[in-house]
């Protein structure tokens, strides 16, 4: 049997052209980094010895703005998992 994939709890539109839309709308845009900084704190809270290292919010605004500009029709929650490996130090993607 297969296990459940993990729920993402986020918005009705995770892709990254509605993170690129968000440019100009500064609460928009508050809400995104709110959520990734949120979803690294979680990572941070199951993965004890793998924790992301403290990023500010232009940090993680960068980050997600340089993934998306590479990578246009993914969505930008996929930046924040690819943060995550990047900046735990892991260097890869969370295996179980």
């Amino acid at each position: 049997m297969a296990a459940a994939q993990p729920r993402m709890l986020g918005f009705d539109d995770n892709s990254c052209q509605a993170w690129v839309g968000s440019k100009d709308d500064a609460d928009q845009r508050r809400e995104y980094v709110s959520w990734a900084r949120g979803f690294l704190s979680g990572h941070n809270y199951a993965n004890q010895k793998q924790q992301v290292s403290d990023v500010s919010r232009g940090t993680v605004e960068m980050f997600i703005e340089r993934f998306c500009r590479d990578k246009p029709t993914a969505p930008f929650t996929e930046a924040v998992y690819r943060m995550s490996d990047q900046y735990s130090g892991r260097g890869a993607p969370i295996a179980k």
